[in-house]
């Protein structure tokens, strides 16, 4: 059986690190998409202005294929993949990290950066709450109102939450099947001749 499972935060979380003067605040946000990165990225921006640097990293998607690791002009490699490095390490995807610094007037070294980057995004993970979830799969259903009870029968035995349903004369219904079941599920639906069914 495939691995259908994915981790990500439930919710916003902080961790702080500080160096010789140099403060590290680091934020956690759970994100779907580039666009929910952008906005968080432009308010830390605001809200701390005067901060030196605003390194960051995400991962996007249950197979983790988007990601991105920025220095914000810090020297390269030193704030953006250490960052990272942690989201990898604690297996998690749909998430941002933003460190935030505040330069203490004494410079810490590239190793010295890398590390204040790296346990200030630590500390905001083990602030965080770790949730897993399903890649799940969605379905429409089209079918006559007399194939309404084999069809409930169906979504009931895969402990299925109907969305949008509209029963009508016509009835449509949407799923979400969790992927290592969504071929068995599909092959049920379709073995019910008077149903469509459709990927969304």
């Amino acid at each position: 059986m495939f691995d259908d499972i994915y981790h990500t935060i439930k919710a916003p979380s902080e961790g702080l690190y500080k160096e010789k003067g140099s403060k590290f605040l680091a934020f956690a946000f759970p994100v779907r998409t580039v666009e929910e990165v952008k906005a968080h990225l432009d308010q830390l921006r605001k809200d701390y202005f005067d901060a030196r640097h605003h390194c960051y990293a995400y991962i996007l998607g249950p197979n983790k294929d988007a990601f991105r690791a920025n220095d914000d002009g810090e020297p390269s490699g030193t704030g953006g993949r250490p960052i990272h490095g942690q989201l990898l390490s604690a297996d998690l995807t749909d998430t941002l990290i933003v460190v935030v610094r505040y330069f203490g007037g004494i410079l810490l070294g590239a190793s010295g950066l890398a590390n204040a980057y790296k346990t200030a995004a630590r500390d905001a993970i083990q602030n965080a709450t770790i949730i897993e979830k399903t890649i799940d799969i969605r379905y429409r259903l089209h079918f006559e109102y007399a194939a309404m009870n084999d069809v409930m029968r169906i979504v009931k035995e895969y402990e299925l939450l109907p969305r949008n349903q509209d029963f009508n004369l016509d009835c449509r219904l949407d799923v979400e099947v969790r992927q290592s079941l969504s071929v068995r599920f599909y092959d049920a639906i379709a073995n019910l001749r008077t149903v469509r069914i459709e990927t969304l």
